[in-house]
């Protein structure tokens, strides 16, 4: 979580190191420029714009002549620097040259604009903290086996996507970039996605991270905690829930792709799948050890209650369409999880539950998917019931406990995705071109559903097909080891918001199905 940049030219060489001092008090971005050969003549810009470019902010000296403040409103950025600085077109620019040996350091703080300005980072013994701090919690990791490098990277990322203070995992820290280059497919992704929570949680648990998988477990029993009714599929970093989305006119967005979006309209979806992933969640934080048998089995009891109630109901299904409710096969199919999980945890822990409906209900849900979301002519599952459209969650069947790897119906639905669903070998989520999603077509194939099709190779025993797609996969990744949400084969470039913990956390499981193996 260091980044080194490396600057070559005819008169020397410098190094630009960035990083985000961990335990210092406020939010800092440090840059330190170091000389390593010759000399080199540099120069700095920075242009602040506050409220998504709106605003721009008053800029003074700092009164111990060691920075600027930079003020709107509610706002307050402080840089710190000993180059000097000038104010040029309403920016703060600054020239200045570096020797080989020499160091020169910059530090841009936020805070509140109504508190005094923030202590001064000190930038090198910051740098070392930070080094120590993540090398530290890197060699805490239990897991070594294949990829292990790949596994640990994606750790940390999931990692530093979490919010300390309160243990939540944004799905991503932007927003608006594009599904499609120049398309419409721009959401809002800094917010945190309860389906998020099973994958979250196994990753920490397996790799010996159990505080992070306890922070998690805590923030999702307290978002989730109140009226079972008005349980939400995504929440803020606190647990926030009213997130109203909106458009910021005024910006061209990325490469040109608009709307630019805040807030994300999801949230008031019902989304079924997202109460098997809560129950799937605590149960194996259950079993895992994070918690008490009883903890959070009273609200766990109550929203299966309210499950019951709505469960056949039509529902915006995992991929958050806007083209109007359907009976989505998968969130019929995770409905199914969420009572199949609450019913393992009351028998293995003798929790109080009524276990007789609880059981009525999910072999009910399991007789209407096979026969309502399965296709027996093309003997596949399909994305909704009545349709014909394929969907990429369903290579998950046998991964959830649905059906065995071994059933026929499992088999068809890989095979079915194969013909259907496959871009040079990558899998997209569903066939946007049916128009059934209420947005114009046209995406990337979706990383994480690649993902999931090499894990369902490996649970068939397809290994050296499992394999190869996933180091293709790994093969995606930039130069420090991140992955975008989608990936476009034709021009090779990631696609939407970035980095994105869906996909990491896809990765580091089928690492661990791969290892198992």
């Amino acid at each position: 979580m260091v980044l080194e940049t490396l600057f070559s030219v005819a008169d020397g060489c410098v190094a630009v190191i960035d990083f985000m001092p961990t335990g210092s008090d406020g939010s800092s971005v440090v840059r330190i420029v170091q000389g390593r050969r010759g000399v080199v003549a540099m120069g700095m810009e920075l242009s602040l714009r506050f409220d998504y470019g709106t605003s721009v902010p008053w800029v003074t000296r700092l009164a111990d002549d060691t920075g600027n403040s930079a003020i709107a409103g509610p706002n307050m950025a402080v840089l710190r620097t000993h180059v000097p600085l000038e104010g040029r077109g309403f920016s703060t620019v600054a020239d200045f040259t570096v020797a080989a040996g020499e160091t020169v350091a910059f530090v841009l703080t936020y805070a509140p604009s109504h508190l005094p300005p923030p202590a001064p980072v000190e930038p090198l013994p910051a740098l070392e903290d930070t080094e120590r701090y993540w090398a530290d919690w890197s060699s805490r990791c239990s897991y070594h086996g294949p990829y292990e490098d790949a596994v640990h990277s994606s750790l940390r990322t999931l990692k530093a996507l979490t919010f300390g203070e309160t243990g939540g995992i944004v799905a991503a820290p932007t927003t608006s970039l594009p599904e499609q280059p120049g398309g419409v497919r721009n959401w809002d992704y800094r917010y945190c996605w309860l389906r998020d929570a099973t994958l979250t949680l196994q990753s920490f648990m397996y790799a010996g991270y159990f505080d992070e998988a306890q922070a998690w477990g805590a923030w999702l029993r307290r978002s989730v905690a109140g009226s079972a009714d008005q349980v939400q599929i995504l929440y803020g970093l606190g647990g926030e829930r009213h997130i109203a989305e909106w458009e910021v006119p005024w910006l061209p967005g990325y490469q040109g792709a608009s709307p630019v979006r805040v807030g994300n309209a999801a949230a008031g979806q019902v989304q079924l799948d997202v109460y098997g992933e809560v129950m799937d969640a605590l149960h194996h934080a259950r079993t895992g050890g994070l918690t008490t048998a009883a903890d959070g089995w009273a609200l766990q009891c109550d929203m299966m209650e309210h499950l019951e109630k709505i469960w056949a109901e039509p529902d915006e299904g995992i991929w958050e369409t806007r083209g109007g409710p359907r009976h989505f096969t998968f969130s019929k199919m995770m409905a199914w999880v969420a009572f199949d999980r609450v019913i393992r945890s009351a028998e293995h822990f003798g929790l109080d539950a009524p276990l007789d409906r609880w059981r009525a209900v999910r072999a009910q849900i399991h007789d209407l998917v096979c026969a309502n979301g399965f296709d027996a002519t093309r003997n596949c599952f399909v994305q909704s019931f009545g349709d014909d459209a394929l969907d990429a969650t369903l290579l998950l069947v046998s991964a959830i406990g649905f059906l065995p790897p071994e059933d026929p119906r499992v088999i068809g639905t890989i095979a079915a995705v194969e013909r259907e669903l496959l871009v040079d070998g990558f899998v997209k989520r569903y066939d946007t071109a049916q128009g059934s999603d209420g947005l114009p077509p046209g995406e990337g194939v979706f990383l994480a559903c690649s993902f999931w099709l090499a894990n369902a190779y490996a649970h068939q025993g397809r290994m050296d097909e499992a394999r190869a797609l996933f180091e293709r996969l790994l093969a995606l990744r930039n130069d420090v080891g991140l992955l975008a949400e989608e990936y476009e084969p034709a021009t090779r470039r990631q696609l939407g918001n970035f980095p994105q913990a869906f996909t990491h956390t896809a990765l580091i499981s089928t690492a661990l199905t791969l290892a198992s193996k």
